[in-house]
């Protein structure tokens, strides 16, 4: 279903001719320098075609015959272009430099006998006359080591793996199958159905991440006996034909490429999330993917398209169709997501969602009202990964990517994309993470709704009252009330103490108040009658309401603390303290004193973390 999926893709980017699809037996690459011959085969100059823009020059990406995965032994050139050990036999890591440059000068004496083009006579020629001693006497550039190359000839714009003779050359060599990855055996393509041979290895899939192999990684492979099955070998346990092989490998490839205007890719914790859209032209299908991508990735700085999602959620919400969302969309578009994690030398498949695009999007919307808090603790609508790093360990304000869980990171995808239960992991981590860290924003606070909301709407209930959006004064739910006690009782605390506080009671007490209020309440209730005493000298009118909010939240509790709180009740209370302490941001008393909590820190979710 996967192959098939992304093999329709391909063909139809190629029939769309994106600059950036290369037709088969060809791969975009990283060249370096190319090296201009003239006719007789001499080097006329050498061109480094890297871009300089950047700090570090950054190779050229260029079409050239398609790579393959090299045998562990031996030596395997690629047509026309190669790294130097091949090609000039000059290497600072390989330790068979010669053998390399053998093979290559031996693979165009074999393919190009016989050639009439002056473009691969002079290639001829000039392998026939190389020596790797030649490198330094005659001053080629020493970064030019190891790096891919090219050839051209002088005077001309074109190089020699696009000229026409050369093309007619690779077509023969593809025919044929010779220098090809491919098994002896012809057999029914698992993907398109047809006779034809079958691809022993697959192409390369660049991950361009840190934990994967630089050389490229399988989402299909045998490499070991234990995998393969009546004796068959490598790409013959899973038959698929050359040609579906480049496709889905080739599609899969410019749906990963790095760069800004990739819309289509996007990572959530150690996944690599891409996504296309099946719709009746190009136009159609491109309104489908972008809008997909700002949903699901909304820009952080960017006010007036955080306006346009926060539009497009409130719409589907209210039941709007999505037809009315843009001109181009249609709500049967057929959006295709599929989630891949590199392990080692592979990839695995950590989620794989089809749907129509009315369908995602309803789910999307369905996702940020379980979300929505009051106040907002965001200014823009938090893209996943923001989400998934409110999980991970705070340090200084910051988390990072690698103490995400990367099980967590796919379930929760796959539950906003598939509209079922979020995993109930994500609330035991996102307390553990209150309880470490004590940094209680706004983005913790919202996953906790959102599980809850989500389980109470799938008719899975731990309490009969609903999940509160905003400040619900008249709750009794214990878990709730708590948490709101507990955020009265730290701006007390804070009224009090003023700038002479070095630690609150969400500091010290966070955790075990809502795990154990039995055993941290009525010493924090105590302590809190010192406050309000030197409050009540200062400003007796903010301890009175401080004094009225106490004894509203008590009253409404059992007589006696809950020993325990369960994990949902919990979640209840920190949902509780985000709501009462933010209310203080805005209340002021009758005496017009500044805001109860004005030297509170912010809950907002930029103050505690940042995408990565």
């Amino acid at each position: 279903m996967i192959l098939q999926a992304l093999s329709r893709y391909y063909q139809r980017l190629v029939e769309q001719q994106i600059k950036d699809i290369a037709p088969f037996g060809y791969s975009p690459e990283k060249i370096s320098f190319e090296i201009l011959l003239t006719r007789d085969g001499a080097v006329a100059q050498i061109n480094d075609i890297r871009d300089t823009s950047q700090k570090k020059p950054q190779p050229k990406i260029l079409l050239v015959p398609a790579a393959f995965k090299r045998p562990g032994t031996g030596a395997k050139p690629f047509f026309l272009w190669d790294k130097t050990s091949y090609v000039l036999g000059v290497s600072n890591t390989s330790k068979r430099a010669d053998k390399e440059h053998e093979a290559f000068v031996e693979l165009h004496e074999t393919v190009l006998a016989g050639a009439d083009d002056p473009g691969l006579k002079a290639l001829l020629s000039f392998l026939r006359g190389w020596s790797p001693e030649q490198f330094e006497e005659r001053g080629f550039p020493a970064d030019m080591v190891d790096a891919n190359l090219v050839f051209r000839m002088d005077g001309e714009h074109c190089y020699l793996h696009d000229r026409p003779a050369a093309r007619a050359v690779r077509a023969r060599l593809l025919a044929g199958d010779e220098g090809q990855e491919t098994s002896a055996n012809s057999a029914v393509c698992l993907v398109n159905g047809d006779v034809a041979p079958v691809a022993r290895l697959h192409p390369a899939i660049k991950m361009n991440r840190s934990d994967a192999q630089s050389s490229g990684v399988s989402i299909v492979s045998f490499n070991k006996s234990s995998f393969e099955s009546y004796a068959k070998s490598q790409g013959e346990n899973a038959p698929v034909s050359t040609r579906a092989a480049f496709a889905y490998t080739t599609v899969l490839n410019y749906l990963l490429r790095q760069g800004e205007h990739n819309r289509q890719r996007l990572r959530v914790g150690d996944a690599s999330v891409v996504f296309w859209a099946e719709a009746a032209d190009a136009q159609r299908a491109s309104a489908a993917e972008d809008l997909f991508a700002t949903l699901l990735s909304p820009p952080a700085d960017d006010a007036s398209e955080a306006a346009r999602v926060r539009a497009v959620l409130d719409r589907i919400a209210k039941g709007r169709p999505v037809a009315d969302l843009a001109p181009n969309l249609e709500p049967g578009t057929r959006m295709y997501v599929l989630g891949l994690a590199p392990n080692a030398s592979r990839l695995s498949v950590r989620f794989w969602q089809v749907d129509t695009l009315g369908v995602l999007i309803g789910r999307i919307a369905q996702h940020a009202e379980d979300l929505h808090l009051e106040p907002l603790p965001w200014r823009t609508e938090p893209s996943v990964w923001r989400l998934v790093l409110a999980t991970a360990p705070s340090r200084d304000g910051r988390a990072k990517s690698e103490d995400v869980s990367p099980l967590l990171a796919g379930e929760f995808m796959r539950a906003i994309l598939s509209g079922g239960r979020y995993p109930r992991s994500l609330l035991a981590n996102t307390l553990m993470r209150l309880r470490a860290d004590g940094n209680i924003n706004g983005l913790r606070v919202a996953l906790c709704k959102a599980v809850l909301a989500r389980e109470q709407r799938r008719g899975i209930r731990t309490s009969k009252e609903e999940i509160p959006v905003s400040l619900d004064k008249q709750s009794t739910q214990p878990g709730y009330l708590l948490g709101r006690l507990f955020a009265v009782l730290e701006s007390v605390q804070r009224a009090a103490l003023g700038s002479q506080i070095n630690a609150t009671i969400r500091d010290r007490y966070y955790g075990a108040a809502s795990a154990t209020p039995a055993a941290i309440f009525p010493v924090l209730l105590r302590n809190t009658q010192n406050h309000l005493s030197k409050l009540r000298k200062e400003r007796r009118g903010h301890a009175v309401n401080l004094e009225k909010d106490i004894h509203e939240i008590i009253g409404g509790l059992p007589e006696q603390f809950p020993r325990s709180l369960k994990i949902e009740d919990q979640g209840r209370f920190a949902i509780g303290y985000y709501h009462q302490s933010q209310s203080y941001f805005t209340r002021r008393d009758e005496a017009g004193d500044a805001p109860a909590a004005e030297s509170a820190e912010p809950t907002d979710i930029e103050t505690a973390g940042a995408e990565q």
